[in-house]
């Protein structure tokens, strides 16, 4: 259900902090956030994160195929994440209807008939990597990230666990499965055994 519900946080975070919750610098943001993305890639990656006033901004322009996600202070626990660029639009569209106070439900389903009717285009086997933990694995301050698990995701939209042979959940800790079978978000779940 965390799984589930980080997902749809990705596509959706861009609700301006709470008072209270101090943004970190710039670089420490970039740093973190590359972390979700495969080594030989985070150089070139675009980076999405926050200013002072907990606007939602590009922190740095990319030159490859990525695009992370910093973590949101505004969200109990530390989530970063990364996804091939053409997945951009489909998350874009999640954040705009979460400002519009959509529900999860109504964002499914609206961008479910979006997809279907060809106005939001969701690219097919287009990769998404998730880095996430309790907060207490983020160094705000150095933006170093220790016990932090990673998990991947592949959109495969429309498939079902009979088009595919994936099953409908892990047979085993770190097996792939399919979720959202059938559906404009379906897609592979891998997810190693927790560290922490």
């Amino acid at each position: 259900m965390k799984t589930l519900t980080f997902l749809l946080i990705l596509t959706i975070s861009s609700t301006p902090l709470f008072a209270q919750s101090k943004v970190p610098g710039k670089e420490v943001q970039m740093k973190a956030a590359v972390m979700a993305a495969p080594e030989d890639q985070r150089d070139g990656v675009m980076i999405y994160g926050f200013a002072e006033d907990g606007k939602f901004i590009v922190l740095r322009k990319g030159t490859n195929g990525l695009i992370c996600l910093a973590d949101d202070p505004a969200q109990k626990g530390f989530n970063v994440a990364c996804y091939y660029k053409e997945l951009d639009e489909f998350m874009a569209r999640g954040r705009e209807l979460k400002k519009e106070g959509k529900s999860f439900k109504e964002i499914f389903d609206i961008r479910e008939e979006e997809v279907k009717s060809g106005k939001l285009k969701i690219p097919q086997n287009s990769s998404l990597y998730v880095l996430s933990g309790p907060d207490e694995v983020f160094n705000t301050e150095t933006g170093e990230v220790t016990g932090a698990n990673l998990r991947s995701v592949v959109y495969i939209p429309f498939a079902t666990s009979e088009s595919t042979g994936l099953p409908l959940k892990p047979a085993a800790p770190g097996m792939p499965w399919i979720m959202d079978p059938g559906t404009h978000r379906a897609h592979i779940m891998i997810t190693p055994p927790a560290k922490n």
